[in-house]
């Protein structure tokens, strides 16, 4: 069952006045215009916020429908939901508050996606609303912002060229963050506290956590250690020094996901992991250790409740983040190393051109959800699925053509 596409609308931005979401609705009327052929509206709880956003917008965004709907609000979500094929969330931390629309979608079979890099929060959805999901034909796509979009479909890339190349996909792929500049911002802070408080207070998630096949399915395991960096190590391949990549937790699982829902194309021996390079020589070595450091203290700091209020005073507060210029000053430059089973290698690179949290992202997360409005197939059947599973190829145009994102083969040898 496909949504029919006469809805009123092809897209909804939900949460359109959060911080991304004021960066993504500018986007799709740049890109898109207003009244043009892509017909979409803004959603959120405040009308006169709404409004406002609106009137920054520029000639013609009078025209701009606005819905409004609490992110509680089970009926007014349901109501929205049955305006439009696509929903895009920006409504923060999720595992806060990203459940009621999550059912309202699947009871509506309308399509959605978010930039969510809460795997708990992913795990408890797919558990509750698949078979729902599947049945109703809504098409659930998590996690298409900066985590996990370059890293999924930089794997899914690479598998492509490596199945031209050599005849057979890379049996093991790392990826590195060369450079990344981008300001912090309030949301994504507040989402990574609230982790660190879930799992304080619960075993069973903590386990899950270190697990990278916590979002497949069942049924999809491998009998090969996964790699996981814990510290500071040093890279042969690029000559530099590693640390932990605090975004690596959740796009290792969902690459392994997308492996699963391809009917492992990667192989059932599939190993993946991620870090940052911090340099070269002592300098490099240093970097990486306090990194490291720095890292743990403040999931430390976060997960435990006398000092988690200190963390909280001191970072930035929901709806904080980088101003235009940082966000257009930013950018980013990732590797990725594949190895076949017999020892073939494949260097890649995913470079975006604005600050990957916020300007990237917005770019990505807009053009995942034209995607799901104007590029999947009518039979795509429902469920939760990952980027690179359910929009693959169309993506990586629309990144390549249109969000400032490039694919390219560096080496292969």
């Amino acid at each position: 069952m496909t949504k029919s596409a006469d809805t009123t609308y092809d897209l909804v931005v939900f949460g359109a006045t959060s911080f991304v979401g004021q960066i993504l609705t500018q986007y799709l009327s740049d890109s898109y215009g207003v009244a043009g052929e892509v017909k979409w509206a803004i959603a959120g709880r405040s009308e006169s916020k709404l409004n406002a956003l609106k009137s920054g917008l520029g000639t013609g965004a009078a025209e701009l429908p606005v819905i409004l709907a609490d992110a509680t609000d089970e009926q007014a979500l349901k109501a929205m939901c049955e305006q439009t094929r696509v929903v895009i969330s920006t409504v923060g931390p999720y595992a806060l508050y990203g459940e009621p629309l999550i059912k309202a979608c699947v009871d509506t079979g309308t399509d959605y996606c978010d930039l969510t890099g809460e795997v708990q929060w992913i795990g408890r959805m797919v558990e509750r609303y698949e078979d729902q999901a599947k049945a109703s034909g809504a098409r659930i796509v998590h996690c298409c912002g900066f985590d996990s979009i370059p890293s999924d479909m930089g794997v899914w890339f690479l598998q492509q060229e490596a199945e031209k190349t050599f005849g057979e996909p890379c049996q093991d792929v790392r990826m590195r963050v060369k450079v990344a500049k981008g300001g912090l911002s309030g949301g994504t802070v507040a989402s990574i506290i609230n982790l660190a408080k879930e799992a304080a207070a619960d075993p069973k998630l903590r386990k899950e956590l270190v697990n990278p096949f916590s979002i497949c399915p069942p049924d999809h395991r491998s009998t090969v250690r996964q790699p996981a960096l814990k510290g500071a190590e040093f890279d042969k391949t690029f000559n530099a020094w590693l640390a932990p990549f605090v975004m690596g937790a959740i796009n290792i699982r969902i690459v392994h996901r997308s492996n699963a829902l391809q009917n492992a194309r990667y192989g059932r021996e599939f190993t993946y992991d991620e870090a940052m390079m911090t340099g070269t020589g002592t300098k490099g070595r240093l970097t990486a250790y306090g990194v490291t450091a720095a890292l743990a203290g403040f999931l430390t700091a976060s997960a435990i409740k006398p000092t988690r209020w200190l963390v909280e005073k001191f970072v930035p507060q929901p709806g904080e983040g980088p101003s235009p210029e940082s966000q257009k000053a930013g950018f980013y430059d990732l590797r990725f190393v594949g190895r076949t089973q017999d020892g073939k290698t494949m260097i890649t690179k995913v470079t975006g051109d604005a600050d990957p949290g916020y300007g990237s992202t917005s770019k990505m997360l807009g053009e995942a959800g034209m995607c799901l409005a104007f590029d999947v197939p009518a039979d795509q059947p429902g469920g939760f699925w990952t980027p690179a599973s359910v929009l693959n190829g169309n993506l990586l145009d629309r990144l390549t053509s249109k969000a400032g994102l490039t694919f390219e083969v560096v080496e292969t040898r």
